[in-house]
């Protein structure tokens, strides 16, 4: 009979686990109606995205840092970019003071 579930059939993960732990989670997944499975499934896409996240905000700050140290050379393009934004700021500032 063909499989009639808009999801295909997925690997199995069978790992060991201590007999209390597993009675307490079973006890806590019914207590929700929930079935064991789908809460181990959420829980590991949940630990993925959070590696993830983590990854990319390691990545975002990597590259942070080395804009940072780019900048503060004066011959780079960063440094005349912090240039120009520190003379726009200073605009706005002035713009602003003599509205008031």
């Amino acid at each position: 009979m063909p499989r009639t579930s808009q999801h295909p059939k997925a690997d199995t993960f069978n790992f060991r686990i201590d007999p209390d732990l597993k009675a307490a989670f079973t006890h806590a997944t019914e207590a929700e109606d929930k079935p064991a499975a789908q809460v181990l499934r959420d829980f590991m896409r949940s630990y993925v995205e959070r590696q993830q996240r983590k990854a990319f905000e390691l990545e975002a700050r990597r590259q942070s840092l080395a804009i940072a140290r780019r900048s503060r050379n004066p011959s780079t393009d960063e440094h005349a970019s912090l240039q120009e934004l520190e003379a726009l700021f200073d605009e706005t500032a002035i713009d602003d003071d003599s509205a008031k």
